[in-house]
């Protein structure tokens, strides 16, 4: 008897843990969740036109990718170090905090606050080996808050290095043609110099589809990586020294009164002395006027 009620209050106690360990999880199930959503590194990068090691295509690999983070110094440090990490490196990058509002009000007679309506943002353009151009965007993608847009392009110019380079072939074969032509000897001056000037040209078209392919080599080598990251918009408070008007400065009605006394007084001085240094002149037009007086009395 005891046996069969020691089992029935242990099934009893079973019974009651299954059913508050339910209860737990049905909580935990419809708890809200508190992690801020953030973008999959995975989402961002791409293997669109990943040349395999035995294949002969070559691609020209470029991305735009614009995006979201919260604070566009620090992640523009954590992307030129990545880039240097993965052996790429920064072609340009304007780092700059573009203002849309920009208010003063006067706190006092002295005191201006300033505020300012900001936000940072960034362009970057990179350049990273095409081999690692997923691992670079992958850890670039840790930086994004908010993706704007990723836009990754694949040219194939597979058939454009191979016609350059038979085109170049080409053009070696027939200059040492071209040359051996212009050596044989008895030919007239006029033929050699047109040869001569037909070799130059062709030197040249060969200079330029090195150069193309060159330039075509680099650019499947080195992909090209154009970002555009912002961040939201801020808000700074500055407190400033007002520049005093220049009216508080203004001399009250009397010093202007008597500032006119003496200005007029020096004005009547500089008039007085002016017509004393006319001494001379004036004492000849006295003196021919009593010449004349007394000439004309004498004279009737």
């Amino acid at each position: 008897m005891k046996t069969v009620t020691g089992l029935g209050l242990a099934l009893l106690v079973f019974g009651i843990a299954v059913s508050c360990k339910e209860k737990m999880e049905e909580k935990v199930d419809y708890a809200p969740s508190e992690t801020t959503e953030t973008v999959s590194p995975e989402v961002v990068s791409s293997s669109a036109a990943v040349e395999k090691k035995d294949s002969d295509r070559k691609f020209i690999r470029t991305a735009e990718i614009k995006f979201k983070v919260k604070n566009v110094a620090k992640s523009t440090y954590a992307i030129e170090d990545a880039t240097t990490k993965f052996g790429g490196f920064v072609t340009y990058t304007n780092l700059q905090s573009e203002i849309s509002e920009r208010n003063e009000t006067k706190v006092s007679k002295d005191i201006i606050l300033e505020t300012i309506r900001y936000q940072v943002k960034n362009d970057i353009t990179i350049r990273v080996p095409n081999t690692k151009m997923d691992t670079v965007i992958k850890t670039i993608a840790k930086q994004i808050d908010f993706l704007d847009f990723r836009i990754i392009k694949a040219d194939d110019v597979s058939l454009q290095l191979l016609a350059n380079q038979m085109a170049q072939n080409r053009s070696v074969s027939n200059d040492k043609r071209l040359e051996k032509a212009i050596d044989t000897k008895g030919k007239k001056l006029n033929s050699v110099l047109d040869g001569e000037q037909t070799l130059a040209d062709r030197k040249e078209q060969n200079d330029n589809s090195k150069l193309k392919n060159i330039s075509l080599k680099d650019q499947v080598n080195f992909s090209t990586l154009n970002l555009q990251i912002y961040q939201n918009e801020a808000i700074k408070h500055e407190m400033l020294a007002s520049e005093e008007s220049i009216d508080s400065y203004r001399p009250h009605i009397g010093l202007q009164l008597w500032d006119s006394l003496k200005t007029g007084w020096y004005f009547l001085e500089n008039i007085i002395a002016f017509i004393v240094s006319l001494w001379g002149f004036i004492l000849i037009l006295f003196g021919g006027y009593f010449i004349y007086k007394k000439y004309y009395k004498t004279k009737s």
